[in-house]
């Protein structure tokens, strides 16, 4: 007896390489969505301290205006006001350091680990392609 060899249909191979390809890609790019709401989540949390920063300093700032500058003005024996200076200058170094805390945490940026996914993901699909094409 003579085995009967299956005649292979290379257009249906194609199809379903091409199929499983782009099946492929889209949960690549699913997966890459996730991963860039994941940085920007990080990224807000972080920005998110940092604004709480500019706030702090904005606070300071306001409580030294309202309140030693009046102390200042109306109390100017010369005893009382290199207090209330004093006070001014505390409060104003205070806010400079929580402006300068923000100013360092405050980070506004691509997501790095998205973009380099997307690109590999890119390198990856024209591998498949040219892969599949032979």
């Amino acid at each position: 007896m003579i085995p009967v060899v299956a005649k292979h249909n290379y257009d249906d191979s194609s199809a379903e390489l091409a199929h499983d390809i782009v099946e492929s890609a889209q949960q690549l790019v699913r997966l890459e969505i996730a991963l860039a709401k994941q940085e920007v989540k990080e990224l807000a949390v972080s920005n998110a301290l940092a604004a709480g920063a500019f706030a702090g300093a904005a606070l300071f700032a306001l409580i030294a205006i309202l309140v030693a500058l009046p102390v200042l003005i109306v109390v100017l024996v010369p005893a009382h006001w290199v207090a209330a200076l004093a006070w001014l200058a505390l409060l104003v170094l205070v806010s400079a350091g929580f402006a300068l805390f923000g100013r360092t945490r405050l980070r506004i940026e691509a997501p790095r680990r998205t973009i380099n996914s997307l690109r590999e993901t890119k390198e990856w699909a024209l591998r498949q392609l040219n892969t599949s094409g032979r």
